[in-house]
């Protein structure tokens, strides 16, 4: 089994940020890196933190409270983000450990995690996911949807709308980049179009393979984990 050197990868990927942004005319402390961790054992966790790694993006919700609860006592400064869909009975365990929630899609789970919060008297950031790409076996809120949804929010004190996120369609080597970049775009023409008091204006979208693309439309969160924790674990 190859040993992964977890800090020399993240010196890449920052690296690589760093690169996107100098092509964009934009500063790297504009971007932040969001490593996801999720599948992967807490001895590479432990390297990313000891590399400065404060924020770790996790999919599975008892996975995630097991990492954080482990984490706790010697880490007590690493925050976790949760970035994969969520289901209703499962909000009141994120309420718990989570400061981020990047797949927020519906009023159902915000409503759920509200409750919950409120019972542990905490808040959350959130992002509201989009469906940029209309694809149908794809989470998040078609952007029409999206207003409407952004203002009930308003109503939920414990919410904190730090702005949208989207996984944008996959890479074909026959379009090349201009399906990636329309849905960038998109994701850019809606923030914009959306009162700045009820959303944020941040942009989580960006992965491994289209990092550089994403941060040339605006993109403030990058997710990033295959070049950061090596390939995850199946099981």
């Amino acid at each position: 089994m190859p040993v992964i050197d977890v800090a020399a990868n993240l010196h890449r990927v920052r690296q690589e940020i760093d690169d996107a942004c100098a092509a964009a005319g934009r500063e790297p402390s504009e971007v932040r890196l969001l490593p996801v961790s999720k599948t992967h054992p807490p001895e590479l966790l432990t390297a990313a933190y000891d590399a400065g790694a404060r924020l770790l993006g996790e999919n599975r919700v008892q996975e995630a409270a097991e990492k954080a609860e482990h984490f706790a006592t010697e880490r007590p400064d690493l925050r976790w983000a949760m970035i994969g869909h969520l289901q209703t009975n499962k909000a009141r365990q994120v309420a718990g450990f989570a400061d981020e929630f990047h797949a927020l899609d519906s009023l159902k789970i915000a409503r759920a995690l509200h409750r919950a919060l409120h019972e542990e008297d905490r808040t959350l950031d959130v992002f509201v996911q989009v469906n940029s790409s209309a694809e149908p076996q794809k989470f998040g809120l078609a952007p029409e949807e999206v207003p409407d949804v952004v203002g009930e929010l308003a109503e939920l004190s414990t919410l904190r709308v730090r702005g949208l996120m989207t996984v944008a369609v996959q890479r074909d080597a026959g379009t090349g980049d201009a399906p990636v970049a329309a849905c960038f775009g998109r994701m850019v023409e809606l923030r914009d179009a959306l009162p700045e008091h009820l959303c944020g204006r941040e942009l989580s979208m960006g992965m491994s393979g289209d990092l550089a693309l994403a941060i040339a439309h605006g993109a403030t969160t990058v997710r990033v984990g295959q070049a950061v924790f090596g390939a995850r674990d199946s099981r």
